[in-house]
C-alpha cells in the first residue's frame, strides 16, 4: 500500500503545486486538469480555471495530489490544523533549505533546530495555509 497526501485549495491549487515542485523537485503526472475542461457539464466561469486534479511526483515513493474546491458543487474549502506533511530530510541542510523556502511568507511554529530527540525538526504553515514538519535525525558525531 501506498499513502499519498491530498490537498485542497480556494483556487491556488496550480500555484501551490508549481512552488511545492520548484523547492522538492519532481514532475508532474499528466497534464494539470481543470474543472472548465469536464465534458458536457455546466461550470461558471469563475470556475473553470480552478484544479480539478494535479498530481506531483516527486520520486518513486512521494507524490503530492491536489485540487481546488469547487462551490457551485457544493464543495467549500475550510481551513484545519489536523493535517500535516512530514518530511524526513536527507541531510541537516536540505532539511534546513526546505524549511526556509517552505516556510516563507507562512507562519512557523517551531524554527529548524537541534531537538531534545537527537534531531533538526520544524513545524510550520506554509503561505497556502498547509501544515509542514522537516525532520533530520543526526547521525552519530553529527551536532
Amino acid at each position: 500500500m501506498k499513502l499519498y497526501p491530498y490537498l485542497n485549495f480556494d483556487g491556488t491549487a496550480e500555484e501551490a503545486m508549481r512552488f511545492y515542485q520548484s523547492v522538492l523537485g519532481g514532475e508532474f503526472e499528466g497534464p494539470i486538469g481543470y474543472f472548465g475542461e469536464i465534458p458536457r457539464m455546466e461550470i461558471p466561469e469563475s470556475e473553470k480555471q480552478r484544479v480539478m486534479h494535479s498530481s506531483l511526483r516527486i520520486n518513486n515513493q512521494v507524490k503530492i495530489m491536489a485540487s481546488d474546491t469547487s462551490p457551485s458543487m457544493g464543495h467549500h474549502w475550510v481551513k484545519g490544523n489536523h493535517n500535516y506533511i512530514s518530511i524526513d530530510a536527507p541531510s541537516k541542510e536540505e532539511g534546513e533549505r526546505y524549511f526556509h523556502q517552505l516556510s516563507q511568507g507562512g507562519k512557523v511554529e517551531m524554527e529548524y533546530q537541534k531537538t531534545f530527540w537527537g534531531a533538526y525538526f520544524a513545524s510550520f504553515e506554509d503561505r497556502f495555509g498547509i501544515s509542514w514538519m522537516v525532520n533530520y535525525d543526526l547521525k552519530s558525531g553529527e551536532e
